[in-house]
């Protein structure tokens, strides 16, 4: 994450009517409060490490608000892929498929059964790729799109928001 990023989100934490925040992203952490000795203060306080490193404590105990995770990449076994010539990353191809609403995703219709698709996996326009849990609905997300889904970008009941990638489909 860049600078500019890291600022826009202090920015809109700022404005914002949450208490804390905590974005993890590969080897990027950032964890932002308004709380201060356990009572609402205005002034925030910023921290960000890499996810190596000893972990970030609040300076008193309180309940985090649900936020929006950053989506965590799975290897894309037997997909195509080309490689990112300035991070020197592997990039798969294929269209991305986004979370049309917040919420938890789930990958599989129930806790004791399959996923719904796996990396290497044909999908049709219609079938369902995963499950979007918002205030007690389930919400099946559809592909959108035939093809073959080269990378799941999310992992088993991580919290998504509007536009979070789910899934890249080729």
């Amino acid at each position: 994450m860049n600078i500019q990023g890291v600022k826009e989100l202090v920015d809109q934490f700022d404005k914002s009517s949450l208490r804390e925040f905590d974005l993890r992203k590969g080897d990027f952490q950032m964890y932002l409060s308004k709380n201060e000795g356990g009572r609402v203060a205005a002034p925030t306080s910023v921290t960000v490490a890499p996810v190596a490193a000893a972990p970030v404590v609040a300076t008193a105990p309180v309940a985090s608000a649900p936020v929006a995770a950053a989506p965590v990449t799975d290897s894309a076994v037997g997909a195509s892929t080309e490689t990112d010539a300035s991070t020197s990353t592997v990039v798969a191809e294929g269209e991305v498929i986004t979370s049309p609403i917040v919420g938890t995703v789930y990958l599989s219709p129930a806790p004791d059964k399959p996923h719904f698709v796996q990396v290497g996996d044909s999908v049709s326009e219609n079938d369902t790729l995963c499950i979007v849990e918002a205030m007690k609905m389930m919400n099946e997300i559809p592909a959108g799109q035939s093809g073959v889904i080269t990378e799941i970008l999310i992992e088993n009941e991580q919290v998504v928001g509007i536009g979070d990638p789910l899934f890249r489909i080729k």
